[in-house]
């Protein structure tokens, strides 16, 4: 069983920029594709990025240009950075290891 916290979610004003976290516990942390994901009330959950445990990382859409998905194994941490932060992108945002282990989200809030 793993465990993900997410952290680092609120409001920010358009244009502005915001750092989510992710932690996992439990061991293979470096195993794992981990992934965030955001949902609003009116669309399905979306990809927002990936990473392997080597770092290699895959955008969606939503912040393609925008956002930065990294990742420390020693830390069992995963980050998204989004930058230009829009209207559109207030959402949860939920963090996943291998899709089938997921936090309990972290809501974004894009206002002025």
């Amino acid at each position: 069983q793993v465990q993900l916290v997410e952290s680092g979610g609120g409001l920010v004003q358009p244009g502005g920029s915001l750092r989510l976290s992710c932690t996992a516990s439990g061991s293979n942390f470096g195993l794992f594709v981990m992934g965030w994901y955001r949902k609003t009330p009116k669309k399905k959950r979306d990809l927002v990025a990936s990473s392997t445990g080597g770092g290699q990382a895959k955008y969606g859409d939503s912040v393609k240009h925008r956002g930065n998905n990294s990742r420390d194994n020693a830390k069992n941490t995963v980050y998204l950075q989004m930058n230009d932060l829009k209207a559109e992108d207030k959402a949860v945002y939920y963090c996943s290891a291998d899709s089938v282990f997921w936090g309990q989200g972290a809501q974004v809030t894009v206002s002025s």
